[in-house]
């Protein structure tokens, strides 16, 4: 029997139930809840509630919310250990595997980390099951949100309530999960997560996206009239309609000019008021979504915003003011959930975002030249270092500085 069978096997649900609860993406399979037990959604204001679904069907929203996740897991999340002055990558430490080699059975580290990063940002808190093993955590096996709820004891003693899919429920000790948290709470317990946070603007956002929706299937677009100083006959009036479009309607007779007899004149209707201040509700909205992210605008393909040469600094823009905090949060987690006391004296997990910072190769030729140093001129990094950074193999002299190369003594 698999852990997965050991691990559902409490609530009497078998082999079938556990194997069918545990999907292949990584989390627990939530089709058979009711559908009240998620709740009527977030926000009211808007005049319908904002459920998980509603908030990503917004472009902005996804596109940010996709970003953020999918950087979190492309990023090496690297434990490290301090020997002495130096510091080493532990690459024999159990943590280490979690983190870059297998967190569990069925999802490498990128899909571990871009999940549980997308739990924490929509709904503010990211749970995983510390499944045990003989050497300490075995895996980590990620529990939806939805059916996870912390408990404050009256002795302040951390629990975890979670609920399976026949509405039993189990109570996890704090210490049996790994539990990453937004970085704004509103009771220091849970996180708050964008659907929350963010739940009036996304409302907002998906009434503009409706009404525009309902404007196209249901509303009557002309694009002109045809006038005449007389009156037409019923059958003068067929009959030009169908020679109308059948020489100007369509792409392929765009760009025609109309050639007009009797005093007849086409005039064309130009784009009202109102709709292009549904336009300009619609381009508000998706700024004020954005807000809620941090994601610098040129990233969330905001036409108005050039790229140019700024790329290094949109990186910058989005390590400095949007990821760090999750970089912080990650990084205590591990420390506090998966580390004992003893390694966290000298081991501490650490994420790698030089690879969103190293900008153009013209760039890294110019910082490695400052960094190598040479004659009369000192650096801080010796050529092995430098050749690490752009992932090549060490050389037997790469340990030598750049401005000590050739000398005798070398």
């Amino acid at each position: 029997m698999g852990w997965a069978e050991r691990f559902f096997g409490w609530a009497g649900a078998g082999a079938d139930s556990a194997s069918s609860a545990v999907k292949a993406n990584g989390f627990l399979d939530r089709g058979s809840l009711p559908e009240g037990f998620f709740g009527e959604g977030f926000a009211r204001g808007a005049g319908r509630p904002v459920t998980e679904r509603s908030a990503l069907s917004n472009a902005t929203f996804f596109r940010a919310v996709n970003l953020i996740a999918s950087t979190i897991g492309m990023l090496p999340l690297n434990l490290h250990r301090r020997v002495g002055e130096n510091i080493e990558k532990a690459d024999n430490h159990a943590v280490w595997k979690l983190l870059r080699v297998k967190p569990n059975s069925w999802q490498t580290p990128y899909q571990f980390k871009s999940y549980m990063q997308g739990r924490a940002l929509l709904r503010g808190n990211a749970y995983a099951y510390k499944v045990p093993g003989l050497l300490g955590i075995k895996a980590l096996a990620p529990l939806d949100p939805v059916r996870v709820k912390p408990v404050l004891s009256e002795d302040f003693a951390l629990a975890y309530d979670y609920q399976a899919k026949d509405g039993t429920t189990r109570r996890f000790e704090a210490d049996e999960v790994f539990h990453l948290r937004a970085p704004w709470s509103s009771d220091g317990i849970s996180g708050d997560g964008l659907l929350k946070v963010a739940a009036e603007a996304l409302g907002l956002a998906n009434v503009a996206d409706e009404a525009a929706s309902r404007m196209l299937k249901n509303g009557a677009y002309v694009g002109g009239i045809l006038q005449h100083p007389k009156s037409l006959s019923e059958q003068a009036i067929l009959n030009l309609r169908a020679q109308w479009e059948e020489r100007f309607v369509g792409s392929e007779n765009a760009g025609r000019w109309v050639v007009a007899e009797e005093g007849m004149e086409a005039k064309p209707f130009g784009a009202t008021g109102k709709d292009a201040e549904g336009l300009a509700q619609r381009k508000h909205q998706a700024e004020e979504v954005s807000r809620y992210t941090g994601v610098p605008r040129p990233l969330l393909m905001f036409d108005e915003t050039s790229w140019g040469s700024g790329i290094e600094q949109l990186g910058l823009f989005l390590v400095t003011y949007c990821l760090l905090p999750w970089f912080n949060a990650w990084e205590e987690t591990i420390a506090s959930s998966l580390l004992n006391d003893r390694d966290r004296v000298n081991h501490y997990a650490k994420f790698n975002e030089a690879a969103l910072l190293r900008g153009s190769l013209k760039d890294q030729a110019e910082f490695f030249a400052k960094a190598l140093g040479g004659p009369g001129a000192g650096g801080f990094m010796v050529p092995n270092e430098a050749r690490d950074k752009m992932d090549m193999n060490p050389e037997e002299w790469g340990n030598t500085p750049a401005w000590m190369q050739g000398q005798p003594d070398a």
